[in-house]
């Protein structure tokens, strides 16, 4: 059973998910490209974190950014080392979509990296039905980047 808990930043594990996430993400990205948030960045009013356990295991977090009234945005979409490369990703993904419906979210977008150290996430998000886009919100057209975005439906 899934269980997910808002906010919780002063977990230890989450902490320190969220550390190794910033670090790796960071490195993996060109100078100027990556977009990656820190704990108190996304500790701000208009995002809505999640930590996400199994049997009292952490198994991954994500957040949402709300863009506008209907528009938001996947940030720190993290699966923990222990839960990797076993389809936890699309857990936490669906998370995130369900929140969001019931938040009355319209679409849905994602900024990723270029890079082949993304191909892992490209894949999950096509696989959910995300499509390429256009920049969107503040981002600007950049090699190192792929946006993706998908209509959600709120039935």
């Amino acid at each position: 059973m899934l269980k997910s808990i808002e906010g919780n930043f002063d977990n230890q594990e989450v902490h320190k998910l969220l550390i190794e996430h910033f670090i790796e993400l960071r490195a993996a990205s060109p100078e100027g490209s990556a977009h990656v948030l820190d704990i108190p960045g996304l500790k701000i009013s208009s995002i809505k974190f999640w930590s996400l356990w199994q049997n009292e295991m952490l198994m991954g977090c994500g957040a949402l950014k709300f863009l506008d009234k209907e528009h938001g945005e996947f940030k720190s979409i993290r699966i923990h080392n222990d839960f990797r490369n076993q389809g936890n990703g699309i857990n936490v993904v669906n998370h995130l979509i369900n929140e969001a419906k019931k938040l009355n979210i319209n679409r849905l977008s994602i900024e990723t990296g270029a890079g082949d150290f993304f191909i892992p996430a490209r894949k999950l998000f096509k696989k959910c039905g995300f499509e390429t886009c256009k920049p969107f919100a503040h981002y600007k057209e950049d090699v190192n980047s792929v946006y993706l975005t998908k209509i959600i439906n709120n039935n």
